[in-house]
């Protein structure tokens, strides 16, 4: 009987390597690639890492953060310095491990209104897209209707893991809550 050899599996994860004069090196195209292009990668919902070419440390993150930054300054700001400083306030608040779940969901359900959305109005011209939008039509409402119900449950489920914590403190230390 004899062995089959078996091929390793090549990873679906595309590998961006990022260089000290800061260009980014995608490993699968064999082609230096713009923030502009990982911008594209993240538009198209491709799964990728951005890695220090010299340590290997996953810079991700980092590189997310830029192509965000690149964003807000370039026209139409998502974030107002309201919510900018907001979030700044979260960073080592006792509520910041619960702040990144909460915006995920929120954005996860956002986008659900979106795709609805998408695909109730596919065919519209823009000027009745346009027109659509200004009717404020009975679907319209139902889906933010949706949206904030999901936000709220989203917000209960926050408030409850809170008190679970909470009970796990004081009950360390030998005290329930009132």
């Amino acid at each position: 009987m004899q062995g089959k050899k078996t091929a390793a599996k090549p990873s679906s994860e595309r590998v961006i390597k990022k260089y000290p004069n800061r260009r980014l090196y995608d490993t699968d195209s064999s082609a230096y690639i713009t923030l502009a292009d990982v911008k594209q990668l993240v538009m198209d919902q491709a799964t990728f890492v951005v890695r220090d070419a010299k340590t290997g440390e996953d810079i991700t993150r980092s590189i997310l953060l830029q192509i965000i930054l690149e964003e807000e300054a370039g026209g139409a700001p998502m974030f107002t310095e309201q919510v900018l400083a907001s979030i700044i306030r979260f960073y080592g608040h006792a509520m910041q491990g619960f702040m990144a779940p909460y915006l995920e969901k929120n954005i996860q359900a956002m986008a659900e209104v979106q795709a609805q959305m998408a695909d109730k109005a596919q065919g519209f011209t823009p000027e009745m897209w346009a027109r659509f939008m200004t009717m404020q039509s009975p679907m319209l409402q139902g889906l933010m209707g949706s949206y904030a119900e999901q936000s709220k449950s989203a917000f209960q489920q926050m408030q409850e893991q809170m008190q679970k914590n909470a009970d796990q403190v004081l009950g360390a230390f030998g005290l329930k809550r009132p």
